[in-house]
């Protein structure tokens, strides 16, 4: 049997039988532990510091390395799949990411960690995409791909929410580098469970893949990410170090575009943003995204440093998010199907700006039951933003872009996620430093005071080595002005949010799938197969006959209004959703 022939076969296998769902499985487990790598280290960052005793930079580098390598290389292995096999990057990815976490668990200095983090974000660049264009390869069924996008989206959030709980527990039990080890026995199972079970598929491999293209959109992305995390971590915007990385990316990424408009068999169909539902979409991610991470991260903080929670009892308390994001997801399809993206992904951002402002209510003390409700409606209001602007996203674009419009949705992704730290931990910075503004009148020192603006931590470390009344008083003010900048951060990402709600108007009122007990399946997907009848005008069906070659035949998008047809039975027995 030739290897087209293999192909086909595993890609029958799954998206006409029950082992579709089994390969939802496989996914979902690979896209937590990426996931869950992403955030597992922060709680142990003081254990690192006090074994390995990195400098500030090589501190930062250790933190920022898989993030920033995995944000910069999505585009470039995004394409690669559509290209060479999406299941053949995922299955590398999974090696890479074994390799990588083995490395990082007996990394013995800064710089073995770091280049070990690094290559973490390789393996990750090469899971993430690839998951999601698999997923939107092996359910053509709208309706149920919308199901399992939802499981998708919610399994993100899990991961994510969960990496300070289980780091904050391994740190606490063992040693630091236990946070890695955790990846190795998973993916010892799930590389030869996926290499078995995930169906190879392709894109268009019309004409040369553009290196040159896929690295500058590399190189553009890290300057980008790079120079917005160095805002974010008061590196000042008009400085060489944060303008420098942000205006060379931002040139990078111009070239790129022009590139790609003119190529003709172009990385990236640019043309993909001349949709507004698609570029609506990939707006609304980069909201949600900055909303839920800056929120996050100064949720952290109010309550380690305002409520004096430890990092374990910080994670416990925000499960609820998670839970709520679970929710969000398994009911997803259903929401979806019955609002329309617009509705959803609108009403979405209206809830989350309801959850923030209800959370300006909270203050010095602890107060349980109002930052439950408002995490519970924080998260789920930005899963359901977030699950409807993906599911918009990827039914925008034939499946044969489905990597490229996989890795432009992942990179938007991390783009929201540095945005978040850097617009609303700036708008909290200017917030909080005022506040300790006069502290000189009352007798602190003025080098006290001034080193107490920069973070509420700074503030009680300084405090305690001024002890007695003046450090108290220190403490207690900058706690007050912490609370304060809180307040208005939350108003600032209310208002972001709300307009996130009038971006949604662009999207399409209602699902393009007529409500029919058998779902409808895109006319959009084509099997290797099927590209012999290309030439002659023709097209395969199942059955081996042949039918007249119509745009909707090859995989091609009418201009206008497309009509959907009932789907046939999927052979597993179970109804379309």
């Amino acid at each position: 049997m030739t290897g087209t022939s293999t192909a086909v076969s595993r890609l029958r296998a799954a998206a006409d039988g029950a082992n579709r769902w089994v390969v939802l499985v496989v996914l979902c487990l690979s896209l937590l532990l990426v996931a869950l790598d992403a955030t597992v280290l922060h709680v142990a960052v003081p254990a690192v510091t006090e074994d390995l005793r990195p400098s500030a930079v090589g501190l930062l580098w250790i933190v920022d390395a898989y993030p920033l390598v995995c944000a910069s290389l999505l585009i470039l292995f995004g394409t690669l799949g559509d290209r060479i096999g999406r299941r053949r990057v995922l299955l590398g990815g999974y090696a890479l990411f074994g390799i990588a976490s083995a490395l990082a668990a007996v990394a013995d200095s800064p710089g073995m960690l770091i280049a070990a983090r690094a290559l973490l974000g390789v393996g990750g660049a090469m899971i993430m995409p690839a998951t999601l264009s698999i997923l939107r390869q092996v359910f053509p069924d709208r309706r149920e791909r919308a199901l399992a996008i939802g499981i998708w989206t919610a399994v993100a959030a899990v991961g994510a929410a969960t990496g300070p709980v289980i780091g904050g527990f391994l740190v606490e039990h063992y040693w630091w580098g236990s946070v890695f080890l955790i990846n190795i026995p998973l993916m010892a199972v799930i590389l030869p469970v996926g290499r078995w079970l995930l169906p190879e598929s392709r894109g268009g491999s019309d004409g040369p893949w553009d290196v040159l293209g896929a690295l500058t959109a590399a190189a553009g992305v890290l300057g980008v990410v790079l120079g917005i995390k160095r805002i974010g971590g008061d590196g000042g915007l008009l400085t060489l170090a944060t303008l420098g990385p942000l205006l060379a990316g931002i040139l990078l990424l111009v070239l790129f575009v022009r590139r790609q408009r003119r190529r003709t068999h172009p990385l990236i169909d640019i043309a993909m943003f001349s949709r507004p539902a698609f570029t609506t979409a990939v707006g609304c991610i980069v909201l949600a995204m900055l909303a839920l991470v800056g929120l996050e991260l100064i949720a952290v903080q109010y309550l380690q440093l305002v409520l004096d929670l430890s990092p374990l009892e910080t994670g416990l308390r925000l499960l609820p998010l998670t839970f709520a994001a679970m929710a969000a997801g398994a009911t997803g399809s259903y929401t979806l199907s019955r609002m329309g993206p617009r509705r959803m992904v609108g009403w979405g951002f209206v809830l989350t700006a309801a959850s923030v402002l209800l959370l300006t209510l909270m203050g010095q003390h602890d107060r349980p039951v109002l930052l439950t409700a408002g995490f519970v409606l924080l998260g789920f209001g930005l899963q359901s933003t977030l699950f409807g602007a993906y599911e918009s996203m990827l039914s925008e674009v034939p499946a044969e872009r489905a990597g490229g419009a996989a890795a432009i949705g992942e990179t938007s992704y991390q783009l929201g996620a540095g945005l978040g730290i850097a617009l609303l931990g700036s708008v909290m910075n200017a917030a909080y430093a005022p506040g300790l503004s006069r502290l000189h009148e009352e007798g602190v020192p003025a080098a006290a005071g001034s080193a107490a603006s920069h973070s509420l931590g700074e503030a009680y470390q300084v405090a305690g080595r001024l002890g007695g009344p003046m450090g108290d008083l220190l403490r207690n003010t900058a706690r007050h002005a912490f609370v304060d900048g809180l307040h208005i951060t939350l108003l600032v990402s209310a208002g972001l949010l709300l307009l996130g709600a009038l971006a949604a108007l662009r999207l399409p009122p209602v699902m393009d799938c007529p409500p029919v007990a058998k779902g409808c399946r895109e006319q959009t997907v084509e099997l290797p197969e099927q590209a012999s009848g290309r030439d002659s005008g023709t097209s395969a069906t199942r059955g081996g006959s042949r039918t007249p070659a119509v745009p909707e035949a090859r995989g091609e998008r009418l201009p206008g209004p497309v009509r959907r047809e009932p789907a046939e039975a999927t052979g597993s027995g179970r109804a379309a959703l």
